[in-house]
């Protein structure tokens, strides 16, 4: 590991001259992004890129229950910078084998001018790309609880900036729903954007606005500040915390007694979407590996047998079915779906017992005996209600269960936060991997705990089986918005391709884009445990199942080749001496130019698999020679996809 920590101790600010003129400024190890935190009158921060002002002028602090807020009237007593440089190598490689961290930081310590001379802490920090800051909070005077009722942290903008907005409308919900592309001021206070928030300033500075290691604390959502002003340039987007069960709006969103770190605002910053995609931010402002023994964590693909693909019983015939399938796709795993323990969300359901037309061990057997390992679904009351995780997970380590998928919390209030995490540790305990479906966005925690191998808050294939809802412009909008948090289980793989004019809701599920746009799903959606959602009759013979066979689900390297949100994408991605590439278009046709030179010198063999135009179910199947000096053009059609393998030669 290369690892070069400095520290740099400032003197302190006297506390006795309040008149001084307190700003600082942190730059990025590249000089390019910069913060800049004025606390002459009201606390404040600011974000520049590349000479362009980001984030303009906006405010930092608090508001309390039987408390005045913080914020205003605060002294810096003491700041401290240190700079770090080093590499890390991540246990679940989502993007890249080794992971760069590089950044500056400050630390500022603040204590009000007067009254009760409240401390509070901020730390900032300087990326490449990105810029990110947290606080630190302390516990009262008095025996018990502080209780936020309100986090003031602004993001001060241009108010006709484009922006990609998921408005969930409610802080209890599955987090699954379009990112609209709209001005910054459609933006309102009743507005619950969810995360990430992707900016397009002008064409050379994008930024998305997310938050990393949330713990102890309730997630946050993008609203606008209420203005009576007609016309403005500037638009303060405001945070507007998950509120604790029964709490209103306006109510108690954390309580807490002791020292309280809230999870770092997150200000990713790049001159194109693309490069965005690439970025390893969010993992980086989360620590290091908590597990002593990680070698047991395995990420691949897994078939399903899921109500996606058609009325599935379930049942021996059907499971093996599925196991089946794993097999010869040489995958490793099967995931066992809902009612497999019989009626759920029941106050008498059982997740330490197989339904009764279920044998398990006789299923595990014959798993075992195919190469393939099964997951188990759950309903997140049946894990929660008395405690019956503890008791279960360390039945499923002694069946040999790899993992488990659990459905339906659609909370991320400071309860819930805290529920996730104690999953993920028990789970862990017991050499468990975790799917959370119902979830809210992905937070870096990957890093940390690598058991959380992916989870759901998408807006993912589920949807096809009764909605018009996925579409091409909504599958190329995806990679640039919600997945710059982290995996998403999106359960790609639909293969009754049709037409949008073609396309009929229900049983067999149908998908409107081509077969090789699913394909290219495979590559672009980041999701370490990747979950095939179609029947086997579907893949099993047809064509594009040698592109799916023993592919990857984790990265070496990626590289965005070129793309933006709701119009097209071009990944290419690493696995070993393999480069795998996918490419979706929206539903316009459309041709791109590839050049290869992400490639080492040498001489390679390039597959691919491309679109037949006005065919969505049928595809094309090519080889030829390249190298780093090739440019090839490929033809996508209306909804369309294409994907390559490409192998060095021996």
């Amino acid at each position: 590991m290369n690892l070069k920590i400095c520290y740099v101790l400032i003197t302190a600010v006297s506390l006795a001259a309040p008149s001084f003129a307190q700003t600082f400024k942190l730059v990025s190890p590249d000089k390019k992004n910069i913060v800049e935190i004025n606390n002459r009158n009201n606390l404040q921060y600011t974000v520049s890129s590349n000479g362009l002002t980001i984030i303009h002028p906006s405010s930092l602090g608090f508001e309390f229950k039987d408390e005045p807020a913080i914020g205003n009237s605060m002294t810096v007593t003491n700041h401290v910078e240190h700079s770090v440089n080093q590499n890390w190598i991540p246990v679940v490689k989502t993007k890249h084998s080794t992971v760069a961290d590089s950044y500056n930081e400050l630390e500022l310590s603040l204590v009000e001018k007067s009254g009760p001379m409240r401390r509070m802490n901020i730390w900032f920090r300087a990326y490449d790309d990105g810029i990110a800051f947290r606080y630190q909070l302390f516990g009262a005077d008095k025996i018990g609880d502080r209780q936020i009722i309100k986090e003031l942290t602004s993001f001060s903008l241009p108010a006709d900036a484009k922006t990609w907005v998921a408005d969930y409308g409610s802080y209890t919900s599955s987090q699954e729903s379009e990112f609209q592309p709209k001005n910054l001021n459609h933006i309102t206070e009743k507005t619950i954007a969810g995360l990430p928030l992707l900016i397009e300033l002008d064409q050379h500075h994008y930024t998305a606005i997310t938050e990393a290691n949330i713990d102890n604390y309730p997630g946050f959502y993008i609203g606008a500040l209420k203005t009576d002003t007609v016309s403005t340039d500037k638009i303060d987007l405001i945070t507007k915390l998950s509120p604790l069960p029964g709490e209103s709006e306006n109510g108690i969103k954390a309580r807490f007694a002791n020292n309280l770190l809230t999870p770092w605002r997150v200000v990713m910053l790049a001159g194109s979407p693309g490069k965005l995609i690439e970025s390893e931010l969010i993992q980086n402002l989360n620590p290091p590996c908590a597990l002593k023994d990680a070698s047991w964590i395995k990420p691949g693909m897994s078939a399903w047998d899921n109500w996606w693909s058609g009325e599935v019983k379930m049942d021996m015939s059907t499971i093996k079915k599925y196991i089946d399938l794993a097999s010869a796709q040489h995958w490793p795993y099967m995931l066992i779906d809902w009612q497999w323990y019989g009626p759920f969300n029941k106050p008498e359901a059982d997740i330490t017992k197989p339904a009764p037309q279920l044998n398990m061990p006789e299923i595990l057997a014959y798993a075992k005996a195919k190469k393939v390992k099964c997951w188990l679904w759950l309903y997140s009351s049946d894990v929660n209600r008395n405690d019956n995780f503890e008791k279960a997970f360390p039945i499923y380590e002694q069946w040999g269960i790899a993992g488990v998928k659990i459905d339906f919390m659609d909370r991320d209030d400071q309860q819930m936060i805290n529920w996730y995490r104690r999953i993920i540790k028990t789970a862990a305990q017991y050499h468990l991997m975790v799917d959370f479906h119902g979830a809210f966005k992905p937070d870096g925690i990957m890093r940390t705990y690598p058991n959380m191998i992916t989870r759901e808050g998408v807006l993912g294939e589920e949807y096809s089986k009764f909605s018009t809802r996925i579409t091409a412009g909504h599958n190329t909008t995806l990679p640039f918005t919600r997945m710059l948090a982290g995996p998403m289980d999106y359960t790609p793989g639909g293969f009754l391709n049709v037409k949008k004019e073609e396309f009929r809701k229900g049983s067999p599920t149908q998908v409107i884009n081509s077969r090789c746009a699913e394909l290219a799903k495979f590559v672009i959606y980041e999701s370490p445990f990747t979950v095939y959602c179609d029947a086997p009759e579907h893949i099993l013979g047809q064509p594009g199942a040698d592109f799916l066979m023993s592919i990857p689900t984790v990265w070496d390297d990626t590289k965005v080749l070129g793309g933006y949100p709701g119009q097209y994408i071009i990944i290419a991605k690493r696995s070993g001496k393999d480069w795998y590439i996918g490419a979706m278009t929206n539903d316009t046709e459309r041709t791109l130019q590839l050049k290869l030179d992400f490639l080492p010198s040498g001489k390679y063999t390039l597959s691919s698999w491309a679109d037949v135009l006005s065919a969505p179910q049928s595809l094309t199947r090519s080889k030829k020679a390249v190298s780093a000096n090739s440019v090839i053009n490929i033809r996508l059609d209306t909804a369309g996809g294409w994907v390559a393998k490409i192998m060095a030669n021996n």
